[in-house]
Formats: C-alpha cells, sequence, structure tokens
C-alpha cells in the first residue's frame, strides 16, 4: 500500500508560485502513473495532472499554462510546479498513483496513496 509523504504547500499572494513535492513510498518496483488532485471542502475532489510513466501530462483546463507536474523515479518523487495562483486554487492539494492514469481520469477510486495531502491557500 502506498504511502504518500507531503511537502511544498503553504500560503502566498495572488501571483503567487508554489512546488509541490510527493515522495511515494510503500510500493514495489516503478512508480505507475502520478496525478495531483486537489479538493475544497464541500466540493468534489478534482484532478488537476497526471505525468505517466514515459513523462506524457495531462492536465485540467484550470492548470493548462499555468501548472507542470513532473516526476523524479529515481527518488520516487513527484512534483507540481504551480505559477500564478489565484485565490481560487486554494484547496488541499493530494498526489496519488495509478497503474492507468489516462484511462483513470477523473476517478479517483482507482488512485492509490493519498494520504494527509498538501494545504496551499492563496490570499488576494
Amino acid at each position: 500500500q502506498a504511502l504518500v509523504i507531503y511537502s511544498g504547500g503553504g500560503s502566498v499572494r495572488s501571483g503567487g508560485s508554489l512546488r509541490l513535492s510527493c515522495v511515494i513510498l510503500g510500493m514495489e518496483g516503478d512508480i505507475p502513473d502520478i496525478g495531483w488532485w486537489r479538493q475544497v471542502p464541500g466540493k468534489e475532489l478534482e484532478p488537476v495532472a497526471l505525468i505517466d510513466t514515459v513523462g506524457d501530462s495531462k492536465y485540467a483546463d484550470f492548470a493548462v499554462g499555468r501548472f507542470t507536474i513532473s516526476r523524479d523515479d529515481a527518488k520516487r518523487t513527484g512534483y507540481l510546479q504551480m505559477i500564478n495562483l489565484q485565490p481560487e486554487d486554494t484547496a488541499m492539494y493530494y498526489c496519488a498513483t495509478t497503474k492507468f492514469g489516462w484511462l483513470n481520469w477523473g476517478q479517483p477510486n482507482n488512485w492509490f496513496g493519498w494520504d494527509q495531502g498538501t494545504q496551499v491557500t492563496v490570499s488576494p
């Protein structure tokens, strides 16, 4: 069962940047597809971005041009670089993994990891 350790969340002003990291432990072998998700209290979990094992990526419309997902397999780590953050980006951000990320885009029940997430707060 995957264990995810986060770093990089925090509070920024509108227009600021943050880089989130997640170390994925507890899994044998290579890390499959990695995805970042976010959730605002009272709203559904929504996908932000995914990166597959060959480096191809997919982004939610709100993330295009502002967020960049990447991975370092040697460090078993996924990253989410976020620029030009806006108050509507305020959410708890989660990292998860699955073997079939493209197929499971938008289906959080088929992803594994999650753990406590990391809070991103953007003030006006």
